[in-house]
């Protein structure tokens, strides 16, 4: 695949500001078909209204954190698929124990620093502590649209846990087509993505 991505911010989320944005949320972890279009619909988009394409997502991902799934890719891996599909920036938050803990609406607030034109996110979406938000709330502050699903082969959703279940069943071609190609010779050109990540340590102080 083409790797080129001289144009992508990469921003905790913290240091996000902008006055207007197309924005994609996820935890995207796999950077799967059905990620890819979601995140596809964002940039069209953005590029129809003249505003930066962002994508929102989270690392190490929630499920992951919480010990409920494996990874299936790395930060740099992820940011890189991200990336090649022409986003302007992409913002990091780190998701730990004191992140999840946050109210649903001071994560709405997050994003409205981006202020966001439209949100394009996944219909099973849930943020805040306890997941107690959900897209009809993040509907009652921003436009919100909801991704079609994708489809496989086999007529099921294209899921990061489809993945994970095809590859412990050692089906990895099955997996790898769901997922896409991810040239391990780029690996250092995804690394030099991470550069602009500086620490930014989450404290109940710089989150309230």
């Amino acid at each position: 695949m083409d790797f080129d991505t001289p144009k992508t911010r990469i921003l905790p989320d913290r240091a996000a500001r902008l006055p207007n944005s197309v924005l994609a949320i996820g935890a995207f972890d796999g950077v799967h078909r059905g990620h890819q279009a979601l995140i596809r619909a964002a940039v069209i988009e953005a590029r129809e209204r003249g505003v930066p394409a962002v994508v929102w997502t989270f690392d190490p991902p929630p499920k992951v954190m919480f010990g409920r799934a494996a990874q299936l890719c790395p930060l740099d891996e992820k940011l890189a698929r991200i990336a090649r599909l022409g986003v302007d920036c992409i913002v990091v938050a780190r998701f730990d124990q004191v992140y999840a803990a946050r109210d649903a609406r001071a994560f709405m607030a997050d994003l409205a620093r981006v202020s966001p034109l439209t949100i394009h996110v996944g219909g099973d979406f849930r943020f805040g502590v306890g997941q107690s938000g959900d897209t009809d709330l993040l509907a009652t502050r921003f436009n919100v649209r909801i991704a079609t699903p994708i489809l496989c082969e086999a007529g099921e959703p294209v899921s990061s846990t489809r993945i994970r279940a095809l590859r412990a069943d050692g089906r990895d071609v099955e997996a790898q087509a769901l997922q896409g190609d991810f040239d391990t010779g780029q690996a250092f050109a995804a690394r030099r993505l991470l550069l602009d990540l500086r620490p930014f340590p989450h404290t109940k102080e710089a989150l309230s």
